[in-house]
């Protein structure tokens, strides 16, 4: 339910800024938006196959790099609360990963939090919360580290990266806004 709430609230506000975009953000707004960030293929692939975004200004791409982080974290957290197998009744086990999905949830919480900032023009307040859903997965891997025993998924550690892969994306989207 939340995960629909906040996929809604995403929706509104991209019809938002699609209705005032004042800067049409075609193909060359999203390759000089994307050359300004850590992962240009992942940006401009990104951005390109997002239908909002040939209407979309640079606050507009950012809010859609958001949304995609947004669905990685609520994925992730579906992920690991449901689809990752448990060996042998292992309590340890189902204890990190309900930790690991509190993680990604709460990151995606602070996504969603940063979309709120971008629409105030708090762009430092989004940079800061965006920062902190970057930084979710990390603790996530320190839980498996702190029982030798667990070994961190492969999945997940993929999962880990493309989470914080694209949090630098909308960052460096974010660092050139006009603040």
């Amino acid at each position: 339910m939340v995960s629909s709430k906040i996929f809604f609230l995403f929706l509104l506000f991209l019809a938002h800024l699609h209705q005032h975009a004042s800067v049409e953000g075609d193909s060359s707004l999203i390759k000089r938006t994307c050359k300004n960030t850590k992962y240009y293929n992942l940006c401009f692939s990104s951005l390109k196959s997002d239908p909002s975004s040939p209407n979309a200004d640079p606050k507009g791409l950012a809010v859609i790099m958001i949304g995609i982080g947004m669905t990685n974290a609520t994925s992730t957290s579906s992920y690991l609360s449901s689809k990752l197998p448990t060996p042998s009744n292992n309590t340890t086990w189902k204890r990190v990963l309900k930790e690991c999905a509190d993680k990604y949830s709460y990151a995606g919480d602070a996504l969603q939090d940063s979309v709120q900032d971008l629409a105030n023009e708090a762009y430092d307040y989004a940079y800061m919360h965006i920062t902190a859903a970057k930084d979710y997965p990390n603790a996530c891997h320190n839980a498996f580290k702190r029982y030798p025993g667990l070994v961190y998924p492969r999945d997940l550690a993929r999962r880990e990266d493309g989470l914080k892969h694209i949090c630098d994306v909308a960052m460096g989207i974010i660092d050139n806004l006009d603040w």
